[in-house]
């Protein structure tokens, strides 16, 4: 084990902790996992692991950055690139894109520890609203103003729409992740995307090109 740690590289010893990390929190929740055990399972010492990251806190935030708020930030790009050219493409390769990576537990985990732990630790919820709702806020904005130039859409409010787009994602991990509850009759990324997609462009009432 020591030659192991040794031998390791410095630069993949922060990913290595955060991959450690989150396994810790998803065992035994944020609250009660500590730093020993950490580095416990990343196979260094506990000063090694300060060495990077000061805190759990830090930890929880980093892990934040490298799942939520990179899904956001390509999100952002998506719609960057997208959202002129075809403003609905645009939005189903958003929800598409939220949907498989909430499917991933690699990814959704840590998302889902904020929102267990946000009420607790208001400073990793004002990271969180930093790093992964503001970025997602200023896709959204963009996407709604190039759907409405476009002919698209019509005007909306578009804090109102991140909620609509991130709400059923949302509900939808967590019915997934916490209660094994999976649509009948969808059981791939691709097709709940498109199922939400077309809700949120068509609504319930009947379509006169039905």
């Amino acid at each position: 084990m020591s030659t192991k740690t040794r031998r390791r590289r410095p630069e993949a010893r922060p990913d290595e902790i955060l991959d450690a990390a989150l396994s810790v929190f998803v065992e035994q929740g944020f609250t009660a996992a500590r730093v020993e055990d950490i580095a416990r399972r990343a196979g260094l010492s506990k000063g090694a692991v300060y060495l990077y990251f000061p805190s759990k806190e830090a930890m929880l935030k980093a892990l934040v950055e490298q799942s939520a708020g990179a899904l956001a930030t390509a999100a952002e790009r998506l719609v960057s690139v997208g959202a002129p050219r075809d403003p609905e493409a645009a939005l189903r390769g958003v929800i598409f894109m939220m949907i498989t990576a909430m499917t991933d537990p690699d990814i959704s985990a840590a998302p889902r520890l904020v929102l267990t732990e946000a009420h607790r630790f208001p400073d990793i919820a004002a990271h969180y609203r930093d790093q992964v709702l503001e970025t997602a806020r200023r896709a959204i904005a963009t996407l709604a103003a190039d759907g409405v130039e476009a002919g698209t859409f019509r005007p909306v409010d578009a804090d109102m729409l991140m909620r609509c787009i991130g709400g059923p994602c949302l509900g939808h991990m967590m019915l997934a992740s916490a209660f094994d509850f999976h649509p009948k009759n969808l059981r791939e990324p691709v097709d709940v995307a498109d199922a939400l997609s077309d809700l949120l462009l068509h609504g319930l009432k009947p379509r006169e090109d039905a």
